[in-house]
């Protein structure tokens, strides 16, 4: 075998321009394919970043009317639906997909909340205990977060993230503010952001919208406090963080499951729905691999009149070489050891040009996304692939020049030198 190998970059080498030219069709599709692929790979991420964030894993389960949010605001708390108890929380909490999970109430705010002369309009209260803080991947940036000992003396206190600074405050020191929410004074004790800085990439005027209502900002207060300012016995929603992304789907259906057990409302209409943005992201992320499916098929095209180049080189390759083998089937040389020959030099021959149609594909992915703006993720197991692949062409596309070589008459061929 490794006189074969040896062989066979011997005699590339020996017409160096010939076998570039005959590697090229495969250089191009395979280099075609790993460039697709990479982008597909960039797209998608890019497509799971811009709907789930970086790394928050985190799935809001809300109690919706049809398909849309229920508005306790507009429509008061709907009998039938009790509130969120510790012993529903707890067996949330035991699910696997869960790592973490909150209960909160949560109130879109268009008017009702003050600071002097400013009005919020757009952005979230939210009546929260103390450990929806790390389910939300929320951290302290100043001041504090308000402690057990105050939310269980109706302490109005709140917390604030960097939306309702910049908005609502117009970039002023927060701590000690006072804010008017629903009729009741709350003084800021603290500002929160994100743990980790992610900002989606917007393309669209829909990716505008849905990203500043996301940024319009949220004012936290004590679930305790909630019914002070809004109202009694208002069924809280739920914040679940999955132990993994790819978790994210069974852990949101699973805790709406065990919530729609627990309320009998007299809408059939009215149930806990998880807010499934990892689903959304597959069904575009599959939406974008069937567009771009097309494109690798005609990218393989190539590497079909790659091998076609291959086994038209290698019947010239035994044309010129029949005195060789000639000679070796009169010292004894069975058919099977110069088929092998020919078939170890396709392979290497195809191989070579897979593993430089994968550098190519590589550069060609990072020009794409230099020149487009599109995302791209090198994808390694497409490239191991991809060369192994390329190897299998040179096989199977040199089986007939080996065949013929290794079916050479002996006497015939060594007449011909």
């Amino acid at each position: 075998m490794f006189e074969n190998i040896r062989l066979a970059f011997r005699g590339i080498w020996t017409h160096k321009l010939r076998s570039f030219l005959t590697m090229l069709g495969i250089i191009i599709g395979i280099a075609a394919i790993i460039a697709i692929v990479s982008t597909i790979e960039g797209t998608n991420q890019r497509i799971k970043e811009n709907l789930i964030g970086s790394g928050s894993n985190t799935v809001d389960i809300q109690l919706y009317q049809n398909d849309w949010p229920y508005e306790m605001g507009y429509n008061g708390a709907p009998y039938g639906a009790p509130q969120v108890s510790d012993d529903v929380l707890a067996e949330i909490r035991q699910i696997t997909e869960v790592k973490a999970a909150s209960r909160y109430a949560n109130r879109q705010i268009y008017s009702g909340v003050y600071y002097q002369n400013n009005s919020m309009s757009g952005g979230y209260v939210k009546g929260v205990e103390q450990d929806y803080f790390s389910t939300a991947n929320l951290t302290v940036k100043e001041g504090r977060l308000f402690t057990e000992k105050e939310a269980d003396a109706f302490t109005k206190v709140c917390v604030v993230d960097e939306a309702i600074v910049e908005g609502l405050l117009q970039n002023e020191d927060a701590i000690g503010k006072i804010l008017e929410i629903g009729g009741d004074s709350y003084t800021i004790v603290g500002v929160v952001r994100t743990r980790s800085t992610f900002e989606p990439v917007i393309n669209n005027l829909s990716d505008y919208e849905t990203y500043k209502q996301d940024e319009s900002g949220s004012i936290y207060i004590p679930l305790s406090d909630w019914p002070i300012s809004y109202s009694y016995d208002e069924p809280e929603n739920v914040l679940v963080k999955a132990t993994s992304t790819d978790d994210m789907t069974a852990a949101g259906k699973k805790t709406a499951d065990i919530l729609n057990a627990y309320i009998h409302p007299t809408d059939d209409t009215i149930k806990y729905q998880s807010k499934d943005l990892l689903e959304q992201a597959q069904q575009l992320q599959q939406l974008s691999s069937s567009t771009n499916s097309m494109l690798i098929w005609i990218a393989a095209i190539s590497l079909l009149v790659g091998g076609i180049g291959v086994m038209n080189i290698m019947l010239v390759s035994v044309t010129e070489r029949t005195a060789e083998i000639g000679l070796k089937k009169a010292i004894g040389a069975r058919k099977s050891k110069i088929m092998w020959q020919f078939l170890t030099e396709a392979a290497v021959l195809t191989s070579m040009g897979g593993v430089l149609g994968v550098a190519s594909g590589i550069g060609l992915a990072q020009i794409i996304s230099i020149m487009s703006g599109t995302p791209v993720a090198i994808s390694w197991p497409a490239a191991i692939v991809a060369v192994v692949f390329s190897m299998i062409i040179g096989v199977v596309f040199g089986i007939l020049p080996s065949h013929q070589a290794a079916n050479l008459n002996p006497i015939d061929a060594l007449r011909t030198n």
